[in-house]
């Protein structure tokens, strides 16, 4: 029987003890994982893809405009505070 992802991740489950790997062992138990794993993801619809890009590009575009604005007023405070020369 070979360890899975979950079975490994929660220690010795019901009590049973893990012989102990080598070096090459655990690589291989590592590769097993990781493609356990990757068989799980679920990949998007393209209607999907596009909503979650335009999701992202609106959240990026509204926090670049916050930045500019408290760069604005920052830079506005400073020259305020500081004077022009």
């Amino acid at each position: 029987m070979t360890d899975t992802a979950e079975s490994s991740s929660k220690g010795n489950p019901a009590g049973k003890q893990n012989p102990k790997r080598g070096f090459f062992g655990r690589i291989i138990l590592f590769v097993r994982q990781v493609i356990a794993e990757l068989r799980k993801v679920v990949v998007p619809t393209r209607k999907e893809l596009i909503r979650f890009t335009i999701t992202v590009l609106v959240f990026v575009i509204i926090m670049m405009l916050i930045v500019t604005g408290l760069d604005f007023l920052f830079g506005t405070g400073a020259v305020w505070v500081f004077g022009d020369n």
